[in-house]
């Protein structure tokens, strides 16, 4: 898939593989995001690259009939781009085509990014228990993050 973002501003989309794991690594780092888990299934991640160049990123798990978003991150020189959006929407395409039927995130920065995707702000209890179970869950992100959901029934 090669969505076109304006002038000279094409990306390329494909699946993650284990010999990406150092740049995807390396951008979530940038990014400030957590990268616990991110090394046990890179292809649970969708990349942007613009000329071989990774620009962006963002991770689907499954969990049964709901699905975690995380580590959705845009290279800085990149960002406003559209990169964000069509990954997003990207993995959004993917958890529909996979029968989900609500999918979460946790954010301690981007709760104003993701309502324009349908996400709106719930409580950490009423989050599915597969979900609950994850690393990004568990470990890697603050109990102060907040927590999103979008019923995609």
């Amino acid at each position: 898939m090669t969505p076109n973002l304006g002038p000279s501003r094409c990306v390329e989309l494909r699946t993650a593989q284990e010999s990406d794991l150092p740049a995807v690594l390396e951008l979530l780092g940038r990014a400030h995001l957590p990268t616990a888990g991110v090394a046990a299934a890179p292809s649970h991640y969708v990349m942007a690259e613009s000329g071989g160049k990774l620009v962006g990123v963002v991770g689907l798990e499954l969990y049964g009939a709901s699905a975690l978003l995380r580590s959705a991150a845009v290279d800085e020189s990149w960002r406003g781009s559209g990169v964000g959006r069509v990954l997003v929407e990207r993995v959004l395409d993917l958890a529909r085509e996979r029968g989900i039927e609500d999918i979460f995130l946790l954010t301690t920065t981007a709760e104003h990014y993701f309502p324009r995707f349908g996400f709106s702000c719930v409580s950490r209890d009423s989050v599915a228990a597969g979900v609950q179970s994850s690393i990004e869950f568990q470990e890697a992100c603050p109990t102060s993050a907040t927590v999103m959901r979008k019923s995609l029934r």
